[in-house]
């Protein structure tokens, strides 16, 4: 998500001037401002100090970097990450920055097969509030909401999605697929849960049972989920038969089930700039790469065994280090980085490159969360919240989940996995140094999930 911070910076020939510096900031949870009056300096983390003169566009983008990384360790702490002053700052920031008025709004959401529910909503209404509409417009039940979330997505020329991001809590959906000022950006209602045993809670209603069996088909129809010729024509078969709840236990066997595929992008695995598709799914990361000879294979890296993951970012300048006017400054370039455990004394740096870094990362995190929640014994069941001071106005009727139609043949040219499994620990992997030469602990998302690996694990 972009949106602009204001700082007042103090420019060579002023007469005690002053100009705003707007900073492209990419969020990977929630911007922090004003919390030092509530909270106390001692909870927030130090705020990068500013500079009095007029900042080189290398200085503009380190700038950017450590607001980009001071936002980023603010999230982490889930006091300040669920403070209602922190997320009407937010919301408020979002709607100044795009200049859009609060009015009532038709908003398009689309389930995983393309069908599109329109919702009537407020441009200031965050995503838990477009979340709770469009469960409305589907009659899905209160305590089901918790188990779906609401995704950006860029739709390719071939009608598949890109996952941009998942939408944070803070954000307003309106305001950030219409700033995109792009028809290819859409908001996209997808299952938010990896562990398919929650399946069961869902597949109880019967629109969760829809939601759950249109995205599977779609799944299958993209070549997310693996299957053989014999598992599809079973799958059809049941498809043919509308037996929903036989087609979604079957499919819970298939390999990759429920997880999110991620664009072609570029590994330091197993060597340096290989080129691999990057899963999530299942309290993993799945690497699929195409070997010399055109083998595919697979390596599969457990999130129990991530003991720290970092997003970095950086822009290519132009020689020198400045930019003249009219020229444009290079992409963003992110990276995911991870610490294995390969064996039991053997840790190693893992690093995907790939515009998708942030949203992978957000992936691993919610994993996390989701195996401390059952680890703790609680449930994701989440009870409808309202806000204080009214709810949404809401069409009475209720829309319908389509059908899927009927799965077509799996395509022949499409090969089997051939799984890595033990082999990995006999891969010879580039390692990025250690997180304290390069980075600080604000920059490294530690993994309390790692702490409960046993032997057994390995």
């Amino acid at each position: 998500m972009h949106f602009s911070i204001p700082e007042t910076e103090s420019r060579s020939g002023d007469s005690g001037g002053s100009a705003y510096v707007a900073y492209n900031i990419h969020v990977n949870g929630v911007l922090h401002c004003r919390l030092r009056k509530e909270y106390g300096a001692n909870v927030l983390p130090a705020f990068p100090p500013k500079k009095l003169f007029s900042l080189t566009p290398a200085e503009v983008e380190q700038r950017r970097e450590q607001l980009e990384k001071y936002m980023q360790a603010v999230r982490q702490d889930p006091l300040l990450g669920s403070s209602e002053t922190f997320n009407s700052f937010l919301r408020r920031a979002q709607q100044e920055t795009q200049q859009v008025p609060t009015e009532e709004v038709s908003l398009e959401v689309l389930l995983s097969n393309g069908q599109k529910v329109l919702v009537s909503v407020l441009t200031s209404d965050q995503t838990e509030d477009v979340l709770e509409a469009v469960a409305a417009k589907l009659d899905l039940p209160d305590d089901l909401i918790g188990y779906f979330s609401l995704f950006l997505v860029r739709e390719k020329e071939d009608g598949a999605f890109s996952f941009v991001r998942k939408l944070q809590e803070f954000e307003l959906p309106y305001v950030s697929v219409t700033s995109l000022r792009n028809q290819e950006y859409k908001i996209v209602l997808r299952k938010s849960y990896w562990d398919s045993a929650y399946d069961d809670d869902v597949m109880e209603n019967r629109v969760g049972l829809n939601l759950l069996y249109a995205q599977t088909v779609s799944d299958i129809e993209r070549g997310w989920i693996l299957v053989t010729k014999e598992q599809h024509r079973q799958l059809k078969s049941l498809q043919e038969k509308v037996s929903k709840k036989e087609f979604l236990r079957l499919a819970q066997t298939l390999r990759h089930y429920g997880y999110l595929r991620f664009d072609a992008c570029v590994a330091d695995f197993p060597e340096k700039d290989c080129p691999v598709v990057v899963s999530a799914g299942n309290s993993e990361l799945s690497l699929q790469l195409r070997l010399p000879g055109q083998q595919l294979r697979e390596g599969s890296f457990r999130v129990t065994r991530m003991r720290c993951w970092r997003v970095t970012s950086s822009v290519p300048l132009p020689s020198g280090g400045t930019s003249s006017p009219g020229r444009s400054r290079g992409e963003v370039r992110l990276e995911l980085a991870f610490e294995y455990l390969m064996s039991k004394d053997r840790l190693q740096w893992v690093t995907i490159t790939s515009p998708q870094a942030i949203m992978m990362s957000i992936c691993l995190q919610s994993m996390v969360d989701e195996l401390m929640v059952k680890k703790s014994g609680g449930s994701i069941r989440k009870m409808l919240r309202r806000r204080v001071g009214g709810s949404l106005k809401r069409s009475d009727s209720q829309q319908a989940v389509k059908s899927p139609p009927l799965l077509e043949s799996p395509d022949a040219s499409r090969e089997s996995i051939v799984k890595l499994s033990s082999k990995l620990s006999a891969v010879s992997l580039r390692g990025i140094g250690s997180p304290s030469t390069d980075a600080s602990a604000s920059d490294v998302h530690g993994n309390f999930a790692f702490e409960g690996i046993g032997d057994e694990d390995l």
